[in-house]
Parts: structure tokens; C-alpha cells; sequence
């Protein structure tokens, strides 16, 4: 099993969305906001190799919104989707799975796109798409919190395509294949899957998506505004901390700007704590 970093650019959120309800005097020394309070962040994807399967979690928010949208989230950065994989030796022709996390437009955006009739096909002609049918409902029938992060033409023209895979949700978890498992949270959005790979060495790297965006949201208030149901990320984050530091796994981080893959430790009186920040190619 293989693994790259896809990035895919860095855009704009408020910093006080981001941090809920840390001060700004605290979150500001984290990721330290512009003149309009907005913050970068990244949209770091990933890039599995693993049997006879090219496999991409998230896409990024792709490149086909109008001015207007880009305004609001100031997307930047030399970095783009197809690009970043191209740099890796590889083609968007040869993915084979693409894993969505859930379909708010920073993690979904770039999985569909304009061809030269102007119709808005999948950005990997020859892959299929997985999410769950929960979440895709929910999406769909988005409710006013989230709806502006829910775009259908991110996602419906998959499901138009005949490409969109769902996945059982029943027992809170799924096992995809050998090495691969989702799991599934509900605090962020509903049945938000993560991705988990079993590497050569017998550790997990999981990707985290939006249940720790970053390291500077390691402590456990540092909920994101976004977040439908905070008490339960909060719940799944304490269940998740005692598991990820017990099982000595690699967390790797979508949204932070600088820092790609950290561990958690965990000391005698309970408390969990940064181990290591790495680098991807150095786990």
C-alpha cells in the first residue's frame, strides 16, 4: 500500500466559524485570521495505491463555481486536483475509487466537471464513486443550517452518471476490502464516513476529513461551528482519541495549512495530547 498527497489549493473560512466557541484571542495564535477574520485553510487530499486500485479520498472544491462563490471563499494557491496527480505519475483515467467523506463543496467539488459540451460530468471517467445512501438523502433534501454547503451539482450529476456507489451503514461501520474500513460519525453531518487503511506495518492511517480538521483542534471544545450536532463530536472525538492513540495511528489532516499526518498520545491521568507531526512520507 501507497500512499501521496494530492493537494488540491487552499481557501478561506471565519476563523470563529472554525473554532465555535474559542475566543478569538486563543484560536487567533492557531491560525492567525486576516483583516475580514477569515483564515487558510487546506483541502489536502489523498492518493492510495493498493492492489490493482488507484483510490482517491476527496476531491477538493474543484474549479467550475463563478466569481461570486470564489469571493466568498477566496480559493488560491498554485495547487489544482488534476495537476497535483498528474505530478505524481499518474492520470485522472487510471483512478479506480473515489471515496467522498461527505458532499460539502470543499470535499466534493472537484469530483465532477464541465466537459467541452458544457455538461457537468464525473472528473474520472473511469471510476466509481462511493459515499452511503443516509448521507446522500441528506444531502439532497439539505436542511437551511447546511445547505449552502451542499451543492447538487457537485454531486447529483454522479448519481445521473450511473457511478455512484452506496455503502451499507447498518453496523457503524464497513469493511470496503482487505486493509480498507470506513467508519461512520455524526456530529459534522450525517454518516460522514472515514476512510481507514491498514498499512504495510500494521498501523492505521485514517483520514480525517472534519471530525479534526487540524491540529489546533486536538482539544476537545475546539468544535467547529459548522458542526450540526457539536455534544456528538465531542462524544465521537473522546471514542475516537482513546482508540487512535491505543491503536498507534496516523491521523491525516485535510484542512490544516502547514501540517499533513500527526499521532495522538494519551497519559496516565486520560489526557490526549499531540505525539508526532509528520510529514506523509516520513510514516
Amino acid at each position: 500500500m501507497k500512499f501521496h498527497v494530492i493537494e488540491t489549493g487552499k481557501f478561506k473560512l471565519d476563523g470563529g466559524a472554525m473554532f465555535g466557541i474559542v475566543p478569538k484571542s486563543i484560536w487567533n495564535r492557531l491560525n492567525p485570521a486576516d483583516d475580514h477574520n477569515l483564515c487558510t485553510w487546506s483541502m489536502r487530499c489523498l492518493l492510495v495505491e493498493y492492489s490493482d486500485r488507484l483510490i482517491l479520498v476527496d476531491t477538493g472544491m474543484g474549479d467550475k463555481q463563478d466569481a461570486k462563490f470564489k469571493s466568498y471563499f477566496h480559493p488560491h494557491g498554485e495547487e489544482e486536483l488534476i495537476s497535483s496527480i498528474r505530478s505524481k505519475g499518474f492520470k485522472p483515467e487510471q483512478i479506480t475509487d473515489v471515496f467522498i467523506t461527505h458532499m460539502h463543496f470543499d470535499h466534493v467539488g472537484g469530483a465532477v466537471r464541465y466537459n467541452e459540451d458544457g455538461r457537468l460530468v464525473p472528473t474520472f471517467p473511469n471510476a466509481k464513486y462511493w459515499t452511503t445512501k443516509k448521507h446522500y438523502d441528506w444531502a439532497l433534501n439539505s436542511n437551511i443550517r447546511e445547505k449552502a454547503s451542499f451543492l447538487q451539482e457537485n454531486f447529483v450529476p454522479l448519481k445521473d452518471a450511473g457511478v455512484l456507489e452506496f455503502l451499507d451503514t447498518d453496523n457503524g461501520e464497513y469493511e470496503w476490502m482487505d486493509r480498507i474500513r470506513f467508519r461512520y460519525y455524526y456530529g459534522h453531518t450525517e454518516a460522514m464516513m472515514l476512510p481507514e487503511f491498514t498499512m504495510d506495518n500494521g498501523k492505521k492511517l485514517i483520514y480525517m476529513a472534519d471530525l479534526l480538521p487540524s491540529v489546533g483542534h486536538l482539544r476537545l471544545p475546539y468544535v467547529m461551528a459548522y458542526d450540526i450536532r457539536p455534544m456528538t463530536t465531542l462524544e465521537e472525538r473522546m471514542y475516537f482519541y482513546d482508540y487512535a492513540s491505543s491503536e498507534g495511528s496516523y491521523l491525516f489532516l485535510e484542512h490544516d495549512p502547514i501540517h499533513e499526518v500527526l499521532s495522538i498520545t494519551k497519559d496516565e491521568k486520560g489526557n490526549h495530547g499531540v505525539g508526532e507531526i509528520l510529514k506523509l512520507n516520513d510514516i
